[in-house]
């Protein structure tokens, strides 16, 4: 007798397109399991990592703004949520694997630094210039979570995860290996994208960093001038402007799309992320991290106390390098927990 798993893998087969992956023809895990008779492995994946306590802290890591007070600013979740809700939207639509882009969508910003990119490069200058919050995510879900377990995720989550950062790099990439194995993996890459220039957007509107006159007139002309237009423009065009080449689907945007989300992409970076506001929040933040790393590589014995009992390192301390455990235990940590631990240590307390 078939399992509701197997029923509905062979139900697959029948709405996923011949470019999407079946959950039956996945690559497997790392190390083998016990398949489950309810839920394909994509499923068990997008499970594994909600559940997982990276995931839970992402609702206390920046996005833009470091520690905003307002009830209505996006933190690391709620990009997250959104980028997973615009992956599964396109997915469906091109009859793709929905499960697995939302596994990958769900994980691809769990080794986030607190602070946001500032923490990332804070950790560049003080672990390595190869630090990447798409390596720390990936090592995330293959050690960190578990006690030292890791959640043993399918190949194509973890192929996705790693490779869905661009950073100010290129939309899409010359270099083909830069990009997802998957269509599910590089239409993350693409939802990261779009909900990041509109919800970027919308913040800095309403923290008063920009005004919503300044948007250049050919981004509102094209893509829309509310959240809801320029999402819905972005998604679509995606959707309708992809083709299928020498019989591969390729992913891209129209022109006219591509070129205004590229001027909406250089205007956030050159008034909102490197504002004055902003950037010099930025300053303090790399600043604060900076000489948390330093202390703890200083005080070995203070960090094997804060360590004590703390899933996530417990079970590989002894044979990691002090330096990568340090910057594991930073990246771990939530915007507040990090300013809290910061005050604790150097700022003195008053006798009373």
């Amino acid at each position: 007798m078939k399992t509701i798993r197997e029923d509905f893998e062979e139900r697959e087969k029948s709405f996923i397109s011949p470019f999407g992956v079946l959950a039956a023809e996945s690559r497997g895990r790392r190390r083998e399991e016990e398949p489950c008779p309810v839920r394909t492995i994509f499923q068990q994946d997008r499970d594994r990592i909600v559940f997982s306590n990276a995931f839970r802290r992402l609702k206390h890591k920046t996005q833009v703004f470091l520690s905003p007070l307002g009830d209505h600013y996006r933190t690391r979740l709620t990009h997250t949520l959104e980028v997973a809700e615009v992956a599964r939207t396109i997915s469906r639509a091109m009859r793709l694997n929905e499960d697995l882009a939302e596994a990958i969508a769900l994980g691809h910003d769990l080794g986030h630094t607190p602070f946001g990119h500032s923490g990332e490069a804070a950790l560049k200058e003080v672990y390595s210039a190869e630090f990447r919050h798409s390596d720390q995510s990936l090592r995330v879900v293959d050690v960190l979570e578990r006690n030292g377990q890791g959640l043993n995720l399918s190949w194509e989550v973890r192929d996705g995860i790693l490779k869905h950062s661009k950073g100010f790099g290129d939309i899409i990439p010359a270099d083909p290996g830069a990009m997802a194995a998957t269509l599910e993996g590089r239409i993350v890459r693409f939802a990261d994208i779009i909900a990041y220039l509109n919800h970027d957007l919308d913040d800095a509107v309403r923290s008063g960093v920009i005004s919503g006159a300044q948007v250049p007139n050919s981004c509102v002309k094209i893509l829309g001038d509310n959240h809801a237009q320029r999402s819905t423009t972005m998604i679509r065009d995606l959707i309708y402007s992809s083709r299928v080449v020498n019989e591969n689907l390729e992913l891209s945007f129209s022109g006219e799309v591509f070129d205004a989300m590229s001027d909406l992409r250089l205007f956030l970076y050159e008034n909102v992320y490197r504002s004055k506001p902003v950037h010099s929040e930025f300053v303090k933040s790399k600043k604060i991290i900076s000489e948390i790393f330093t202390y703890f590589l200083n005080h070995p014995e203070q960090l094997r106390i804060r360590l004590a009992g703390l899933e996530m390192v417990s079970a590989y301390y002894n044979s990691d390098p002090e330096e990568r455990i340090i910057c594991d235990y930073i990246a771990s940590m939530t915007d507040r927990y990090l300013l809290s631990l910061y005050s604790e240590i150097f700022i003195p307390t008053p006798l009373v």
